[in-house]
């Protein structure tokens, strides 16, 4: 192992032009961003030892949001101060931003010609299968015991009645912590969530301080991967104010899917969507802001949460909601991509792909759109 200290003193331009970089070729989700990361920081240029990036891997883990992108946060904190906070995440976020703002003016201005149309047709129900993926993943370490199975599995039920994702995500962190308690009679004040202003009418009014508002919220409560804010959007946008519809969600998942860099950047496509340059800036602005702000915060206070039982207890029962909202999310976003034998194989072929051979995501979607365009041609 390498525990050995930083070889030299890291400066604010070397750190800004590591991220830069790894924002612009980072495919494959979280776990790949973080292993990207180990292997350059840690065994290349030697910047962290092994166990301080492990700490900081946990501590990325501990709060809501994007982890990778907490990772690179916490990174730059640690070597080059407040300076290398702001920079460290705005250079990772940056490249992939940039990118969904250029797919989002093609998808607005070509979105309906048909060869857009047969991409999108193709890369759909792969992303339904990379979801399934990380759901099973994540499953297995997050469902640790029988009682926090259960708990899951009434989340699911709730979820899939339209139960609102922060009060699923409350009840599970809640539930989760009154049967770890049990016997030892712990007694904890346990914050109450209000939701009044997330849960509007269906149709409402759209404003540029209404979407920031939104995203700013999802940024700062959504607990696990980065497809569980798929709940969020979905119940927010198109279910609550009707911004959105389900194909339209889909396509941004599957735009922030083909792009490198956080999931989150979702946001940005859906900004564009909504109000062009200007709603990309304010939505990007709000899902990655409370990132920054949790991790400036939470640092100190690591040390104090991992040893306490009763945020242990509270923290794995948001992640099996989390789980479950997944997996609703999923059912309901497969139902609108999922619509003939063409899509059927190509959502199989991936899970097939993704398990048994671990073929890249972002491969897999190049290898749908390239079937939809193929589709697309035998059927004129």
């Amino acid at each position: 192992m390498n525990n050995e200290s930083p070889n030299h003193r890291v400066t604010i331009f070397e750190l800004a032009w590591f991220f830069l970089k790894l924002g612009t070729i980072a495919f494959g989700g979280p776990a790949a961003h973080i292993a990207m990361m180990e292997d350059e920081l840690v065994a290349r240029r030697r910047w962290l030892t092994r166990d301080k990036f492990l700490d900081l891997v946990g501590a990325s883990n501990l709060i809501p949001g994007p982890s990778s992108s907490e990772l690179a946060i916490h990174i730059g904190y640690l070597l080059v101060r407040w300076p290398g906070l702001l920079v460290a995440g705005c250079c990772f976020v940056l490249p992939a931003a940039v990118m969904v703002t250029v797919l989002a003016w093609l998808y607005v201005r070509f979105g309906r010609l048909p060869a857009v149309a047969s991409v999108l047709y193709g890369i759909k129900p792969v992303i339904i299968a990379v979801i399934l993926q990380a759901l099973v993943g994540l499953g297995r370490t997050a469902v640790k015991t029988t009682a926090l199975a259960c708990v899951g599995l009434v989340c699911l039920v709730v979820g899939l009645e339209g139960l609102h994702p922060l009060v699923v995500l409350t009840f599970g962190g809640i539930a989760a912590m009154l049967v770890a308690v049990g016997s030892r009679r712990v007694t904890a004040t346990i914050p109450v969530l209000s939701i009044g202003g997330a849960v509007g009418a269906a149709g409402a009014s759209f404003s540029l301080t209404s979407l920031f508002l939104i995203f700013l919220k999802i940024g700062a409560i959504v607990f696990g991967s980065g497809y569980v804010l798929l709940a969020f959007l979905r119940s927010d946008l198109v279910v609550h104010h009707g911004w959105l519809t389900d194909g339209q969600l889909l396509d941004s998942v599957a735009v922030g899917q083909i792009t490198p860099g956080p999931v989150f950047t979702t946001a940005t496509f859906i900004g564009y969507l909504l109000d062009g340059l200007r709603g990309a800036i304010v939505a990007t602005l709000g899902i990655f802001l409370p990132a920054f702000l949790l991790v400036a915060a939470s640092g100190p206070l690591v040390p104090h949460i991992r040893k306490s039982f009763v945020a242990g207890a509270i923290l794995d029962g948001v992640n099996v909601a989390s789980l479950a909202l997944m997996a609703v999310v999923t059912w309901q976003l497969g139902r609108t991509s999922i619509v003939d034998w063409m899509t059927v194989a190509l959502a199989l072929a991936s899970v097939i792909c993704l398990w048994q051979w671990k073929l890249n995501s972002a491969w897999l979607t190049a290898l749908g759109a390239a079937v939809g365009l193929i589709a697309n041609a035998i059927r004129r």
